[in-house]
C-alpha cells in the first residue's frame, strides 16, 4: 500500500509500536505493534519462581521472630514502667471540695 504525501510515520514511546498518522484526517489510520523479545525461557521462569519464594520465606521469617520476641519486649516495657512507677512519690490527689 503506497503512502500519501500526508502519512508520517510515528513511533510511540511507551511500546514502541510503528503508527501511521494521517495529518489531514488528524488520526491514526494503521499501526503495526513492536516487536517483542522471545518468550523467556522456563529456566528464567523457575528462577524467578524461586526468588518470590525465599522473599516470602523470608518475610514469613522476620514475622515470626517478631511475634516471638513481642511478649519479651512487651515484659521488658512492662518492668521499665514498674521502676518508673516506684520511683515517683505516692500523693494524693487533689479534690475540689479539699481545697475549701
Amino acid at each position: 500500500m503506497s503512502r500519501l504525501a500526508s502519512e508520517l510515520t510515528v513511533q510511540c514511546p511507551c511500546c514502541r509500536a510503528e503508527l501511521v498518522v494521517d495529518a489531514n484526517l488528524k488520526r491514526v489510520v494503521s499501526h503495526k505493534e513492536a516487536r517483542t523479545s522471545p518468550v523467556r525461557e522456563i529456566d528464567d521462569a523457575h528462577r524467578l519462581l524461586a526468588e518470590e519464594a525465599a522473599a516470602r520465606e523470608r518475610a514469613f521469617e522476620q514475622s515470626f521472630q517478631a511475634e516471638r520476641n513481642r511478649g519479651d519486649d512487651l515484659d521488658r516495657r512492662f518492668r521499665e514502667a514498674l521502676e518508673q512507677a516506684k520511683k515517683e512519690p505516692i500523693t494524693r490527689p487533689e479534690r475540689a471540695f479539699d481545697l475549701d
